[in-house]
């Protein structure tokens, strides 16, 4: 089975070494404009994908991101295996700033945002009880055994809908709820993920201490950048290690967790769908609608 890897973050990830045949390309998505064209290149001969979530020069807000443009766009582009890279801030003391976390649950806390890309016409009920894939978490957790940095395996991230940070009675009631990290982005994406039957990981690399900690107070944007600016270099060294690891992996048998086939039973509407449904979901359905 051919594997093709997304990345989906920000854009100091794409500055790593031994990426071959980069080129920027436009993907025209059904479901409007993606945050920017696709990065596409090779590490190790595996095919790699690369979106800046937020555009370049971050020019979309949490909310205002088109997250079905970017996932659709990703599926055309061919991504059986997406890794999403983005900022957090920590409810535990022990997922320390410059500490990276592999996600396994959410709790989403967004409102403002389409978070289906069946709508009217096609009603589809996809699982996400397990939101992430095992296997492909694996994959990442072994690309990391040899770098030099922390990773935590399991944990809830908190989806807020943004662009203000919590509020301190926000963050002591996040904390009670068991939530080990919070952020903006990865909701509705990895809904989407799951309903474009894409393999899905969450990679949070942690920022800050949100604002319940008592002895870091409120989160301070500059003191985010710094963090970031020093998580950017084991992100990209991360990024190039999960190429390698999923390039020997190829061959495997099907997701064993099924995020490949989360569609197969997931259509709920009888009798026939419009051409011009089945057209925008070419991308997202056409293996189960005969496309």
């Amino acid at each position: 089975m051919t594997k093709v890897l997304g990345i989906i973050g920000g854009s100091g990830l794409y500055n790593i070494d031994g990426i071959k045949n980069l080129q920027w390309i436009a993907v025209e998505s059904t479901f409007g404009e993606p945050s920017d064209e696709l990065l596409v290149g090779e590490i190790d001969g595996l095919k790699i994908v690369f979106l800046p979530r937020h555009g370049r020069g971050h020019t979309h807000s949490p909310t205002t991101i088109n997250y079905r443009a970017n996932i659709d766009a990703m599926k055309r582009a061919g991504v059986t295996d997406l890794v999403s890279i983005s900022a957090c801030g920590s409810f535990r003391e022990e997922l320390a700033p410059k500490d990276f976390v592999l996600v396994d649950q959410f709790i989403d806390r967004t409102f403002a945002r389409k978070k289906s890309f069946f709508d009217d016409g096609l009603v589809a009920h996809v699982s996400v009880a397990h939101p992430i894939c095992g296997e492909l978490s694996d994959i990442v957790a072994e690309a990391g055994t040899s770098l030099p940095m922390k990773i935590h395996r399991g944990g809830t991230y908190l989806a807020m809908e943004g662009p203000q940070f919590s509020t301190l009675a926000e963050s002591h009631m996040y904390r009670s709820w068991g939530c080990d990290v919070i952020g903006m982005t990865n909701m509705p994406e990895a809904k989407l993920a799951r309903e474009a039957e894409i393999c899905y990981v969450t990679v949070a690399m942690v920022t800050d201490y949100d604002s319940w900690h008592p002895d870091h107070g409120e989160v301070d944007v500059n003191a985010i950048r710094e963090t970031l600016g020093a998580n950017s270099e084991n992100a990209r060294a991360l990024v190039k290690s999960i190429a390698s690891t999923l390039k020997d992996s190829e061959g495997r048998h099907p997701c064993v967790q099924g995020c490949d086939r989360a569609l197969e039973y997931a259509l709920i509407t009888d009798g026939n769908v419009e051409p011009n449904l089945k057209a925008k979901l070419s991308a997202i359905a056409g293996r189960v609608l005969n496309l």
